[in-house]
């Protein structure tokens, strides 16, 4: 076997490696090269691209996000100015049918007190002219002489304005 022959063996070998380097570096190595250093370099700047425009599309995200939550902000603020605006109105106009209803109970109650005056002053009258009728009854049962309408009815005036 001529691997095991040492001596004659070392020098063609060598040689042979030496041209099936020199051919395989220059026709398949130096070829390629080129050819693979220019898709790194395109693999390189479209990811660099692509970082680019994700990074673009990511400040466009949290400007949309802040634009979004002003939006939402000042449509709260304008929904509370406007519930307000309503209470207030509601407000308003329960005062002023309070007021109305107020100003119709003061009419009723002075129309009341009114009635209330007049049923008193004929109640007095009528139990002023019952109490005259019955002392003058009295007097007479006990003295046989029925006293003066005038001197009874002002007793009975004392006697009720005192008790």
């Amino acid at each position: 076997m001529p691997q095991f022959d040492f001596a004659n063996v070392f020098w063609p070998q060598l040689i042979w490696l030496s041209l099936v380097f020199a051919v395989l570096f220059f026709g398949v190595v130096l070829p390629t090269l080129p050819k693979i250093a220019r898709v790194v370099d395109a693999r390189e700047s479209k990811v660099a691209g692509d970082l680019n425009v994700a990074e673009n599309a990511k400040a466009s995200a949290d400007a949309m996000a802040v634009d979004y939550a002003s939006g939402i902000a000042d449509a709260q603020n304008a929904a509370r100015s406007a519930l307000s605006d309503a209470k207030a109105k509601a407000h308003k106009s329960a005062e002023s049918t309070l007021l109305a209803a107020n100003a119709a109970v003061e009419k009723k109650l002075e129309a009341a007190e009114v009635a209330l005056s007049v049923a008193k002053t004929n109640a007095l009258a009528e139990i002023e002219a019952i109490a005259a009728d019955a002392s003058s009854d009295i007097v007479e049962k006990l003295t046989g002489v029925r006293p003066a309408a005038r001197t009874v009815t002002a007793a009975v005036r004392s006697a009720l304005a005192q008790g």
